[in-house]
């Protein structure tokens, strides 16, 4: 009997964190150096002045350098709305005003100035894998791909190359990437 598209992604997220880990510190530290300086290199990031990123956990890509060498960018975190099923809203980067969510992620205080959707231009999103085709791979929350619904801006899916898969199952609510940026560089998904 087939396995759903569900219980496949819970499998693959089981194998995904076990290669992540696997790489070691040491090698996405200089992966995660690497990713940054192709996305400093694009021409559509830095014409980019209002940007959608995330604070790592668990492993994921460092994008830390990113936000402390081009401060001139309008940087923004998503902050998951409690009560509210996949729901995130869009704060100013302030340091400062970090706060740990629950799921572990650092996101902006809730006092920080909101960001409506429609001005965030690119929006760097992380993932646990991603295939060639721009399929993502998350956590489960689906809190990416809701936002991305509506999203009119550029998507880059960030991740080390050791997770871009083959392929990613995905169902009729997952929306893919428009690039990729791994540590060789960045991938134009066809279609997109």
């Amino acid at each position: 009997m087939p396995t759903s598209i569900h219980d496949q992604k819970i499998q693959l997220r089981q194998r995904c964190k076990a290669i992540r880990k696997g790489l070691g510190e040491e090698t996405r530290q200089q992966a995660s150096r690497a990713i940054c300086a192709h996305l400093a290199d694009w021409d559509i990031f830095q014409t980019a002045e209002t940007i959608l990123t995330y604070m790592p956990i668990r492993g994921e890509v460092d994008l830390h350098s990113l936000l402390t060498d081009f401060p001139e960018k309008r940087w923004l975190l998503p902050r998951i709305i409690p009560g509210v099923e996949g729901r995130m809203v869009f704060h100013l980067y302030d340091p400062n005003n970090l706060i740990v969510h629950p799921f572990g992620m650092a996101e902006p205080a809730p006092h920080l100035l909101q960001v409506p959707l429609n001005e965030i231009q690119l929006v760097l999103a992380p993932g646990l894998a991603f295939d060639r085709s721009g399929w993502r791979l998350g956590y489960g929350g689906g809190f990416f791909d809701r936002f991305l619904q509506d999203f009119g801006g550029i998507s880059v899916g960030v991740v080390f190359q050791a997770l871009l898969l083959e392929a990613v199952p995905h169902g009729e609510y997952d929306i893919p990437m428009a690039w990729l940026a791994t540590e060789d560089g960045l991938i134009r998904v066809s279609g997109a």
